[in-house]
């Protein structure tokens, strides 16, 4: 990403409207813009400093300057708290929690009430404690002398930091905690209005145009020139501070690494003062004496040594197809909301013995959206349409098909259960209850579930950014005119369009020819702006095999001799940070590999969890004798029951992986397969192709 040009430095303020005049203890920002300061902004109310931060980040945005906001109220609370709360771990669903729930205008707010309530929860003495109204509030106490706290008094962050404020404290002097719960709730509404824009520090990544960082100018920054309110001078100083800064020790001091409490800008972590030696042993190290490795221990160590490397961020369901799900999403509604008729008919309580019946017909009827006002008394029956909601008084629906209807009344045959034709409320999913899981990449299926259950927006992480990158001096695209000894570069499309397929976002490198000093460049920007890398080509131990020898250079390549065909050696690496997947330049054995490695790795870091592509035992069509010690994938498609594979096994063979509709695996051992023989048929699109 470019360096930030914009810095803004915001004061804030839990109380209310502070009026036309300028003064101390209020809602105070500055922009340095380029290095260049603008005056100080008084903004006397939270409703006109949301404004104002929004105008101030659509400027930016438009502009395309970089824009580093900071805010002097912490962003998250003690460990444990978020959980206690919300049910989960996760900082930013808490910020939800708040925004749901607090009201706020410029005279009233009702902070010191949404205190007394979750004390409430935990036994009515805390965490919160300083009530600031005259009135009393139930649970809220007025001095610490009667406080109780069931979670830590503060965060890590904050016993570190000299002179910084508890976020339990809700009025008073240093009254942090009337900042955040004030505050939260603005930041939210601000990410969800910039979706996609803004990343919050240091929970997420900032790879996005605006950051939001925790800074506390009191920390730093002393009494103010004579004549100057304090407020506005600090928002002045660190903006300025900030844009001085050079961008290396920024980086510097934004390297921390913090779970749900956060971090306060400028505060060192306690770290041993000791510097690693070059990367040798990596994540992608094997263990010693190993050189081949079978496919189930090398899927086993990526497993283990990945995880989630993608931010997370509220998104409305109509952006929220393809992207998967950061944390369990818990249905706000039943489904169905209350009971209702499956079919069009007529409802009645109770059941119904064998035999012929004749029931009153009520005037009226319950149709869907327009429920029936009043009661159905027993004995009595009512028109009801399908999917309407059943009045009280009935429980059961007859079809009405099997009835007749004459003179206000109906006759129809029973026997007839209880509830028959009729749905339960909640069914499907109640309320409170776990309606998908993390992890789960949404469908259009989904989204009519997450609907139906109240659902108008979900935690989702950004989609995983796959960069890919082909290598060699024998490559030219398609189209152009391809010499003696050229091919056609047919791994780059393939590649591209798979990742595509599997969900992700990708960055197109282009071709690189075997030079080392472009190839440098090309993965030093691949791993600026991707998550992962995907390389063909060069990644071998030959003269010009360059990216193999550019990880081993920086001390971070392992080459896995699988125990595999096709596709036995495959580089992994780390590059700046960024993990490297040096595919086989081999169109077929570039596709396995991917299939088989990189597709469940690069799903672990996508946050969608470890993928186990779905396999099928089917009749084979085909007769084959195989050797112990590999692992083997033909190119196959399933016809009248049986799998088929393609007539060669040579890797050469590009057509078919076109002509195959999926994989056949062949286990490890010594197999002698016949027609008719079980074996495990993987279609493609178990892999999400």
């Amino acid at each position: 990403m470019t360096p930030f040009r914009t810095f803004a430095m915001v004061d804030w303020s839990g109380g209310n409207d502070t009026g036309p005049t300028p003064r101390k203890d209020a809602i105070w920002a500055c922009v340095v813009r380029d290095g260049n300061a603008v005056e100080p902004v008084y903004l006397r109310n939270r409703a006109l400093a949301e404004n104002w931060l929004a105008d101030l980040i659509e400027a930016e945005t438009s502009a395309g300057r970089r824009l580093f906001l900071g805010f002097d109220f912490p962003f998250g609370y003690p460990r444990g708290f978020a959980r206690a709360l919300t049910g989960s771990d996760d900082p930013l669903t808490l910020w939800d929690w708040f925004e749901a729930r607090i009201e706020d205008a410029p005279k009233a707010n009702n902070r010191f009430d949404l205190a007394g309530e979750i004390n409430r929860r935990f036994g009515g003495r805390g965490p919160f404690w300083a009530n600031g109204l005259k009135r009393d509030i139930e649970g809220l106490p007025r001095r610490k002398d009667t406080y109780h706290n069931p979670f830590p008094d503060r965060r890590a962050v904050e016993h570190l930091a000299k002179g910084s404020f508890t976020c339990w404290q809700m009025a008073g002097a240093g009254a942090v905690g009337s900042q955040v719960m004030m505050g939260l709730p603005v930041l939210t509404r601000l990410c969800r209005r910039f979706a996609g824009q803004v990343a919050v520090w240091p929970y997420e990544a900032l790879d996005k145009p605006v950051a939001f960082v925790e800074i506390w100018p009191s920390l730093t920054l002393g009494a103010a020139p004579e004549g100057r309110i304090k407020d506005a001078w600090q928002v002045e100083q660190v903006a300025l501070d900030l844009a001085h800064l050079p961008p290396e020790d920024l980086a510097r001091q934004l390297d921390v690494s913090a779970a749900e409490e956060g971090w306060i800008l400028g505060v060192k972590q306690n770290r041993p003062d000791i510097a690693p030696p070059p990367l040798r042993n990596d994540c992608f190290a094997l263990p010693a004496g190993v050189n081949w490795t079978p496919v189930d221990d090398a899927l086993a160590l990526l497993r283990d040594r990945l995880g989630p490397v993608t931010g997370v961020k509220t998104v409305p369901l109509g952006q929220a197809l393809g992207r998967v799900l950061a944390q369990d999403v818990v249905a706000k509604r039943s489904n169905p909301p209350q009971p209702n008729t499956a079919v069009d008919g007529y409802g009645f309580a109770g059941a119904i013995p064998d035999g012929e019946h004749v029931m009153p017909l009520l005037e009226g009827r319950a149709a869907a959206g327009i429920p029936f006002d009043g009661t159905v008394p027993p004995g009595n029956a009512l028109r009801v349409l399908t999917g309407a909601a059943l009045p009280e008084g009935v429980e059961t629906v007859i079809l009405e098909e099997d009835v007749t209807v004459q003179d206000n009344h109906i006759a129809f045959r029973g026997p007839l259960k209880r509830g028959a034709n009729a749905r339960k409320a909640g069914e499907d999913v109640k309320a409170g209850e776990i309606a998908l899981t993390a992890g789960r990449r949404v469908t259009p299926a989904d989204l009519a579930l997450l609907s139906a259950v109240g659902l108008a927006e979900v935690q989702a992480r950004r989609p995983l950014r796959v960069a890919v990158v082909s290598t060699g001096d024998e490559l030219v695209e398609p189209g152009q005119a391809a010499g003696p000894g050229q091919i056609f570069d047919a791994n780059r499309p393939m590649l591209l369009a798979m990742a595509d397929r599997f969900g992700f976002d990708t960055v197109d490198m282009g071709r690189i020819a075997d030079d080392r000093v472009a190839l440098r460049a090309a993965l030093d920007t691949a791993a600026d702006t991707a998550d992962v890398i995907l390389t063909s080509g060069g990644a071998s131990a030959g003269d010009e095999d360059h990216v193999s020898a550019l990880l081993q250079e920086a001390g971070a390549l392992q080459e896995w001799r699988i125990a595999l065909k096709p596709g036995r050696p495959l580089a992994l690496g780390m590059w700046n940070g960024t993990p490297v997947f040096g595919l086989p330049g081999n169109p077929v054995a570039a596709m396995v590999c991917t299939l088989i490695f990189a597709r469940p790795a690069m799903g672990l870091m996508a946050g969608e969890g470890w993928h186990e592509p779905q396999g099928f035992d089917v009749p084979a069509a085909f007769e084959k004798r195989k050797k112990p010690g590999r692992r083997e994938y033909l190119r196959a498609r399933v016809r009248d029951g049986r799998a088929e594979v393609f007539h060669s096994e040579g890797s050469g063979r590009i057509s078919g992986l076109s002509w195959a509709e999926g994989l056949v695996e062949i286990e490890d051992g010594e197999r002698h397969i016949r027609p008719g023989d079980p074996v495990r048929f993987i279609p493609y699109g178990s892999f999400g192709l």
